[in-house]
């Protein structure tokens, strides 16, 4: 039986503006189990950010309880969040906040380099990530030498060096054009197949099919949840993939 990664009870996020409150999350309880994919969609303001933040202890919440792995972090210590987020959780964004003239090697080594590990295991385990998805023959290339979709995967390479529990994804194929994304996703399915934990935060329909689960919010609500009976396929996809002509 699947066991639960995160749990959320009665989960919420205000923040004041002057004399203003604004409930950007709203009594949010939900289960994530270990291996799932799943998507969190919603529009601007919807509440799917803030949630991001807080599954990825990047902030903490007004009230409610948040379990990561088994440990209530509604409470923790700045210090005992960044832990957790190093340790535990690999982030992937759409922009891929990668260091400018510093090798796809040197880029994935970075969240070791902050958790004391040896060079000579900083380096193992880089070569192994950037192997996995497909960048053997890039590791010593900068961004600025790389395709977008090439930056992305130096980006997610970057999430799994720590081997974490989860990766977070925010839109993570928002800068890319339509097949770099497909193969992106078709790497976000390997990884899950493999027993990755998985979670998209998108506002695109087309992103969140490849998930397993989708989650939507509004106004800082989940107000409907469902299983992806037909999810999308992206190794299919590619290989049925005819670009748009031109016009």
């Amino acid at each position: 039986m699947a066991s639960g990664l995160i749990k959320t009870v009665d989960l919420s996020k205000e923040y004041h503006l002057g004399d203003n409150v604004v409930h950007a999350l709203q009594e949010v309880s939900i289960e994530i189990q270990k291996g799932e994919f799943l998507a969190i969609m919603g529009p601007s303001g919807s509440g799917k950010s803030t949630a991001m933040n807080l599954i990825g202890c990047l902030d903490t919440p007004t009230s409610g309880q948040f379990f990561f792995d088994g440990i209530d972090v509604s409470e923790l210590t700045s210090d005992d969040l960044a832990e957790i987020r190093n340790s535990k959780i690999g982030f992937v964004f759409q922009n891929f906040n990668l260091l400018a003239r510093t090798s796809a090697f040197e880029n994935v080594q970075l969240p070791l380099i902050y958790g004391g590990v040896t060079r000579a295991e900083r380096q193992v385990a880089a070569e192994r990530v950037l192997i996995e998805v497909g960048l053997q023959d890039r590791m010593d290339h900068q961004p600025s030498q790389l395709s977008g979709g090439q930056q992305q995967r130096v980006a997610i390479a970057r999430a799994l060096v720590n081997d974490p529990s989860l990766i977070l994804a925010d839109e993570p194929t928002g800068a890319l054009d339509t097949r770099t994304g497909i193969e992106i996703m078709a790497l976000f399915q390997k990884l899950n197949d493999g027993g990755m934990t998985v979670i998209i935060v998108t506002h695109e329909a087309d992103v969140a099919h490849f998930a397993r689960r989708i989650l939507r919010f509004q106004d800082g609500r989940v107000i409907k949840e469902e299983m992806n009976t037909e999810r999308a396929d992206a190794e299919k996809l590619l290989a049925d993939f005819k670009p748009a002509e031109a016009t």
